[in-house]
């Protein structure tokens, strides 16, 4: 197996989540390696990886390909039968487009609503910015779904890919914080959730002992209990 993804925490990770469910969706064949973060020696473990101490980075044979939207470039380019880009032109536009815009986006949503799969879900306080965030990213979706999603339940039809990808944390952040999206909204995040993807990333990140105070918003609660 010449693929190796460099991963953080499924619980907390939303930059790692994207290329490994995109890999694991599409049947791409990989090793994972999980490097739990901000811990004493994690970033002395994730530079012997990765050049940018970061994660996620991907491993082919001697080459490194880090930052998320890059892995599932190069992936596409890799795999051209995956399906991870329409093979429309427009349509592929559309998905980079849409792709690189919550790739350096929606700050008040990344800010205040950190990724957290384990959190119990219900509506927290949240300031404005996030329901423009909240809005914006329901109508990229509903455009998306309208113009070329009509054969399947993703963003671009029936399969799932890189544009699906790039979103997959943004499905757990409106869940897990109770963000009141709307019916079609909710219908395209109950497809994410029912992926076996999906569901293999957030059963191995319920199992996570590491607990991150920062991404934590309820603490001294953690899963809904006190922390001693």
């Amino acid at each position: 197996m010449s693929l190796t993804l460099v991963i953080g925490n499924k619980n907390y990770s939303s930059w790692s989540m994207r290329p490994w469910i995109a890999m694991k969706a599409a049947g791409i064949p990989f090793k994972e390696v999980l490097i739990p973060l901000y811990r004493e020696g994690s970033a002395e473990e994730i530079l012997k990886y990765s050049p940018a101490g970061k994660v996620p980075i991907l491993h082919d044979g001697d080459l490194k390909v880090w930052d998320s939207l890059s892995i599932l470039e190069y992936l596409a380019e890799k795999f051209p039968d995956a399906g991870l880009w329409p093979k429309d032109a427009a349509a592929r536009a559309l998905a980079r487009s849409v792709s690189a815009e919550m790739h350096s986006g929606f700050q008040a949503l990344r800010q205040h609503c950190t990724m957290n799969l384990w959190l119990p879900p219900k509506p927290r306080p949240m300031p404005d910015e996030v329901f423009s965030n909240m809005k914006r990213i329901e109508t990229i979706w509903a455009d998306c779904r309208a113009q070329y999603g009509q054969g399947g339940p993703f963003l671009f039809g029936t399969r799932f890919g890189n544009a699906d990808a790039m979103y997959a944390p943004v499905v757990a952040r409106f869940r897990n914080y109770g963000l009141p999206v709307g019916p079609a909204t909710r219908a395209y995040m109950d497809a994410v959730l029912a992926m076996p993807a999906w569901k293999e990333w957030e059963e191995a990140g319920a199992k996570e002992t590491w607990i991150l105070q920062h991404n934590e918003p309820d603490w001294p609660l953690v899963r809904g209990v006190k922390v001693e």
